[in-house]
């Protein structure tokens, strides 16, 4: 049994914890020093925790007070606890926490970049809502049917408001509704490129990306990062070398590194760009995030690049909707015909349920309370990790952790996978093997329920680094 005092973070309050001894058969002291350790395990209690006073606890459990003393003292010689005079026993801050997980227990999914649920109830609200305004229009059933644009004049006129802080105002004509990013981004790239061709793209690159590469046969190249993103430079290289068809980057809190580029680096790739009379295909999925959004990168190249902007991280993926900006009208038919071939058809249905909520402001409001939830999240991982180097973007929504010498990626993530975690480590990402060290895993703040089971996790895997790999993880090559 394990309550605490709503509100009071872990370790300025007493927990009021008391195990259950029955059936066990060991001398009382050891027996009470392993149900320590097992709560630890369970994370019922948490690294800071204080414990019952030895008298307290010694009550609840009908034993003798140096019964509990040698309990305590025994869990103090496992490194499970530390003890101060005048203050208490508290739980260990280093103490592993990582738990085996058996079949059908769960294991916490930080793999999927999901935009975090706001305290509040807004989303469900705000599809009731939605749904019912939308059953109440008189062309209800023109929405259920098929449909051969990508978006109507309305759902266009909304993604033109939505975009605003990152493209400024554009021609609603040249902004394409998609079925989700995914679809948007296959369309520009087999409207641009065929099988056998080359895409630059960052050393560190979007899962989906490779993924839609190898399926369509297209070569990716990757090119060398710093801490803006993608080197000028090595685009300049990569061109020269590879003579890419296309580039594929995300200026703004890039996945998986958080990289982002400042207005002199968006200014360095567009110029490279024309230099080579290159297309950019930019990935906006994070650029509404930052508090004072950065310009997109077709304002520095407004004839070359094609913007991608997915409700997938803004609001839900489940809304499956993204807006593809075009260069100009004339690659509207093309784009509009490749999205056809590659999904049919979008779903009116979604498409105006965002329209609606964009115009009444619920989206703009939903989204606000999303950013201010990522950011304490973002907030509460740079406690949790502090000592552990990482980067990360104070209002992103994952940050990229780099491994201690003595624990590579890849195993990191199988051992915390046993243990209750899902991660993603960084071959997942790397374009190039040659450039995969092993060095980093992507934390995805947003998919935990709520900041409860993210401060869990976090501590786990804070204490898990500070500990040697075990050796059954040790890679053999």
């Amino acid at each position: 049994m394990l309550k605490k005092r709503a509100g009071l973070p872990a370790g300025q309050d007493m927990v009021q914890w008391a195990p259950s001894l029955v059936g066990r058969t060991g001398p009382i002291y050891r027996e009470l020093a392993g149900a320590i350790a097992t709560a630890i395990r369970d994370g019922r209690l948490l690294p800071g925790d204080r414990l019952p006073t030895q008298r307290i606890l010694a009550q609840k459990l009908g034993v003798d007070l140096a019964t509990v003393t040698r309990g305590y003292a025994e869990a103090h010689r496992q490194g499970l606890v530390s003890a101060t005079v005048g203050r208490g026993t508290f739980v260990r801050a280093d103490v592993p926490m990582l738990r085996h997980v058996g079949r059908g227990h769960p294991v916490i999914d930080m793999t999927m970049n999901l935009p975090p649920l706001p305290a509040e109830p807004a989303l469900h609200s705000m599809l009731q809502d939605g749904l019912a305004r939308l059953l109440r229009r008189q062309d209800i059933g023109a929405l259920m049917t098929y449909h051969w644009d990508t978006g109507s004049a309305e759902d266009r006129e909304a993604g033109q408001s939505w975009l605003t802080p990152t493209l400024g105002r554009i021609d609603s004509q040249r902004l394409l509704l998609c079925p989700g990013a995914q679809s948007g981004m296959i369309s520009v790239i087999t409207s641009l490129a065929r099988a056998g061709d080359v895409i630059a793209t960052e050393q560190m690159a979007y899962p989906g990306l490779r993924a839609a590469a190898a399926q369509l046969g297209i070569t990716l190249v990757g090119v060398d990062m710093d801490d803006e993103g993608m080197l000028p430079e090595d685009l300049d290289r990569v061109c020269h070398e590879s003579q890419p068809r296309l580039i594929f980057c995300t200026p703004t809190i890039q996945n998986p590194t958080t990289s982002t580029m400042s207005i002199p680096r968006r200014q360095a790739i567009a110029d490279i760009a024309r230099l080579h009379g290159l297309p950019i295909l930019e990935d906006d999925a994070y650029g509404l995030f930052p508090t004072e959004p950065l310009p997109s990168l077709a304002h520095f190249a407004p004839e070359l690049v094609f913007h991608l902007a997915t409700f997938a991280k803004t609001l839900t993926p489940g809304l499956r909707l993204a807006y593809l900006v075009v260069p100009t009208l004339s690659h509207v038919d093309r784009l509009t015909a490749a999205l056809r071939a590659t999904a049919q058809m979008g779903s009116a249905l979604m498409a105006s349920l965002v329209t609606g909520w964009i115009r009444e402001g619920d989206a703009q409001r939903l989204f606000k309370a999303i950013r201010q939830e990522a950011t304490a999240r973002q907030a509460m991982a740079d406690t949790i990790l502090a000592g552990l180097d990482k980067a990360r973007h104070p209002e992103g929504l994952h940050l990229w952790l780099t491994m201690p010498p003595h624990w590579h990626s890849a195993d990191f993530t199988a051992y915390a996978r046993r243990h209750g975690l899902a991660l993603v480590a960084e071959d997942s990402f790397a374009v190039d093997s040659a450039a995969h060290a092993g060095r980093h895993v992507r934390i995805a703040l947003g998919a935990a329920e709520d900041r409860g089971a993210l401060a869990q996790a976090l501590m786990a895997i804070a204490a898990a680094l500070r500990h040697p790999m075990p050796q059954a993880y040790t890679t053999v090559i």
